[in-house]
């Protein structure tokens, strides 16, 4: 190749590298037109599942059905929050499915919207609730909390979550929109080629590393009403707040994600038994790290500080990591260092009448 450019006139090589550049974003483009295609076909490829189901559903609606056992009637809804660590925690849930029996399922919104229209709201509730091929079911995606009860059904999901610092959950999503992680190496990132750390991002003022992009964790827990997406609303706050203490089964914390995997599994045996020991001896639980990740500075995390969208969200990271700190207290005791769940502690007395 090196003799070919030598032996060409300047013009052709030009031509030459040019013809090249256009055939590489050709294929590029192919590329991602493949990828959209993909996306599109497994969407109505779900779309007509779940159009039989719901036929199926409606042919048989007069034939009287056996209930389903207490402890099959189970829907847990994981609407996980990007970059809180909750692909290495759904890898638990996928690897403990079969063994524990029950089936999960994942929720993919087009574009990652965590809003649903009012129409798709409807669809999933009946869906989820109805579904009973798919019960017991661990739902999990990144769509903002929805009241099943808003839309008629009695039986309410168990809600979990997770949640972590503002500041490095950002940091986190900046460099992986630039760089992917270790779980996909391969796939193009919607930032690829952009090399300005996260630093120069808020020195410079970008947009992808402004105040207003913390604005997530709230949202995400306070739900569809505009409100929640008005950034810095403290209504919104307040909202997300009362749907972590009343609607919310657990809600654990990135950096300390064994602790949450443990009080599930001591809590929902029927999904995690034995999760704890998998998250800290299998590969999966560990898998997905960012790449090319720098800490930010003190003066960028000073300058973020500023702000009063992060106080807000730093307000309710803080109220989360106290609530799932006081729900740990109760529940485990410390011995040599380690962590141990707390047998049952409370039994029946004083019953009447009683019996012969």
């Amino acid at each position: 190749m090196g003799l070919l450019r030598i032996m060409m006139p300047p013009k052709l090589q030009l031509l030459a590298v040019l013809t090249f550049g256009v055939a590489m974003l050709f294929l590029e483009n192919q590329i991602q037109k493949l990828e959209d295609s993909r996306g599109k076909l497994e969407r109505a490829i779900a779309r007509h599942e779940v159009r039989e189901i719901e036929q199926r559903h409606s042919m048989d609606g007069s034939r009287q059905e056996v209930p389903l056992d207490e402890d099959d009637d189970i829907l847990i809804i994981y609407n996980r929050v990007p970059k809180t660590a909750s692909t290495s925690f759904t890898n638990i849930a996928y690897d403990l499915c079969a063994k524990n029996k029950y089936h999960v399922l994942h929720i993919n919104t087009t574009k990652n919207n965590p809003v649903m229209s009012l129409q798709d709201q409807m669809r999933f509730v009946r869906n989820v609730s109805s579904w009973r091929e798919m019960k017991p079911g661990f739902y999990h995606g990144h769509i903002s909390y929805l009241d099943f009860v808003k839309f008629g059904i009695k039986k309410k999901p168990i809600y979990i979550n997770v949640i972590r610092d503002p500041i490095e959950r950002l940091v986190s999503y900046y460099y992986f929109l630039r760089f992917g992680d270790d779980y996909r190496p391969g796939l193009r990132r919607r930032k690829q080629g952009d090399k300005k750390t996260f630093d120069e991002c808020v020195a410079a003022g970008g947009s992808d590393c402004a105040p207003e992009k913390l604005w997530l964790q709230i949202p995400f827990f306070c739900g569809h009403s505009s409100e929640c997406w008005n950034v810095g609303s403290r209504w919104a706050l307040d909202q997300a707040k009362y749907n972590l203490i009343n609607e919310y089964f657990l809600v654990g914390v990135t950096e300390e994600l064994e602790d949450f995997i443990m009080l599930l599994e001591a809590a929902l045996p029927r999904f995690f038994r034995g999760a704890t020991e998998l998250y800290r001896s299998g590969k999966k639980s560990h898998l997905r790290k960012t790449t090319e990740k720098k800490a930010p500075s003190k003066e960028t995390t000073a300058k973020l500080q500023q702000s009063d969208i992060w106080k807000m969200e730093n307000e309710f990271y803080e109220f989360a990591l106290e609530q799932f700190q006081f729900v740990r207290a109760h529940a485990v005791r410390e011995k040599d260092g380690e962590l141990y769940i707390l047998s049952q502690n409370f039994f029946y007395e004083k019953i009447y009448p009683k019996s012969n």
